[in-house]
């Protein structure tokens, strides 16, 4: 175990979402210490790219392959580093055109749930 890595993946998983998905993370047990360690601790905390990229290709990424039950929460955060919910838009339109409409479709009904407001003529 590296306590260090733990350590700072908490720091950074706190960071980009907060303190009740880091105690749900904890609660997983040996799997929630992976999941700080390698995405937070190394991944995310690596110095390549800003948080708030991070979370676009987070997004991209969660759209693309249907985790949809994790969207919500990356939606969240990524309008928490910065991104607004026109430029989320985007990046769902943009992922739709590789990953398919129909996942589109979900991350977008999912977006307009918690930005609160309907898409327009997206």
């Amino acid at each position: 175990m590296d306590d260090d890595r733990y350590e700072r993946g908490r720091e950074k998983l706190r960071e980009v979402h907060g303190d009740r998905p880091l105690e749900t993370i904890e609660g997983l047990g040996d799997l929630g210490r992976l999941i700080i360690e390698t995405a937070y601790g190394e991944i995310y905390s690596r110095p390549g790219l800003s948080l708030r990229e991070r979370q676009i290709a987070s997004v991209a990424s969660l759209v693309a392959t249907g985790r949809s039950s994790q969207l919500p929460v990356h939606l969240r955060s990524s309008l928490k580093a910065g991104l607004s919910v026109d430029e989320l838009r985007e990046v769902i339109i943009q992922t739709a055109v590789i990953a398919g409409f129909p996942p589109a479709m979900n991350a977008m009904s999912t977006l307009n749930t918690i930005a609160g407001s309907p898409a327009g003529d997206d």
